[in-house]
């Protein structure tokens, strides 16, 4: 079981600085949340082992490096029990174009993003997914992705409550 701490006001200003910028060197990162470096490292050794990072990413510009289809892919079944749901998951996690999904209430079961080579590869991805009578999927919908206006830089801790604190936002 993992150590259990307590996200103070320091422990949130590493969380959110790190959580945007995970490439600071321990000083660069003391220095923004006003803590000697011997502190902060503890204190990020100890968030780190309390499981409050996952993981830490480089955002590359993926227009500049290679060719790609970018689509969300909407999953209908006929079959939404938790054992269907479970198959679904377990197929979809060893699908490294599938990069996220997420269960939705409404009229869609699952909508994923999607990375893909080409559409042909996002075609037969689909097609594969649909042909398994395992996941029980009534209908596949993809939207390609033709611009981003925005693209997800990081969660808004700064605006959202922590758990252990009621006097956030």
């Amino acid at each position: 079981m993992k150590k259990t701490i307590k996200i103070d006001n320091y422990n949130r200003k590493i969380l959110a600085t790190l959580h945007l910028q995970a490439d600071l060197t321990n000083i660069e990162l003391a220095e923004k949340v006003n803590l000697s470096s011997s502190a902060c490292f503890q204190r990020v050794k100890a968030l780190k082992e309390a499981g409050y990072f996952r993981a830490s990413h480089a955002d590359v510009n993926l227009d500049q490096l290679c060719e790609h289809v970018l689509a969300y892919i909407e999953f209908t079944f006929d079959d939404n029990t938790a054992a269907m749901r479970r198959r679904f998951a377990g197929v979809i996690k060893d699908m490294p174009h599938i990069m996220d999904c997420m269960q939705l209430s409404g009229d869609v079961d699952y909508i994923s993003l999607s990375c893909f080579p080409d559409i042909k590869a996002l075609n037969a991805a689909c097609t594969a997914l649909s042909d398994n009578p395992a996941l029980s999927i009534k209908h596949i919908k993809t939207r390609i992705v033709l611009d981003r206006a925005k693209w997800f830089l990081g969660y808004p801790l700064a605006h959202l409550k922590w758990i252990d604190d009621s006097s956030a936002p």
